[in-house]
């Protein structure tokens, strides 16, 4: 989990053209900033590079390795027709533009990929790394595993000895602002 925190180490699995264009689309895709985006595609590279894919494909796709390599490949020829040398050189706006345009798209296909598939691709790898990062763990209210000396107060408003009140006991988190 610690290694998590610490920087990226060179990419094994992607190329550093492909790595500049899946941290700019891991950003958009998920909305953080471009160090975080860096470490997920760090888990991401890891990933393809040692053959963890989640077992199984599309019929319609190829195998999660390719199918990574030709989308990056894909959302750079966007940039291109754009003026960009890359989609990692757009700006943040016109990479959302790009992004929204295949996600809105009515085409089943897309740079010959089937588009949603492409799309859920995307997404499934980058939600799977941003979750699993420390970072995210935060927005859950979850202060991760709890070894390695366990949970002993398992319940409902059950406290670890280590833990504190909420500074509003009367706070409802069912009563967000709409």
């Amino acid at each position: 989990m610690l290694a998590r925190l610490e920087p990226p180490g060179r990419t094994r699995f992607f190329s550093k053209a492909e790595q500049e264009t899946a941290v700019v689309l891991v950003a958009q895709l998920v909305d953080v900033d471009e160090d975080l985006a860096t470490s997920l595609v760090a888990e991401i590279d890891s990933r393809m590079a040692d053959d963890e894919t989640d077992g199984w494909h599309y019929d319609d796709m190829p195998v999660d390795e390719e199918a990574w390599r030709r989308s990056l490949a894909g959302l750079d020829a966007e940039a291109a027709s754009r003026g960009a040398d890359s989609f990692a050189a757009l700006p943040p706006d016109e990479a959302h533009a790009v992004l929204a345009g295949i996600a809105d798209s009515d085409a089943d296909r897309w740079h010959g990929l089937p588009r949603g598939h492409t799309w859920d691709l995307w997404m499934r790898y980058s939600c799977t790394a941003y979750y699993a990062h420390p970072r995210a763990w935060d927005e859950m209210g979850w202060g991760g595993p709890a070894y390695p000396r366990g949970y002993k107060n398992i319940g409902i408003d059950a406290r670890e000895p280590y833990e504190v009140a909420d500074a509003d006991p009367g706070f409802d988190p069912s009563m967000r602002p709409a």
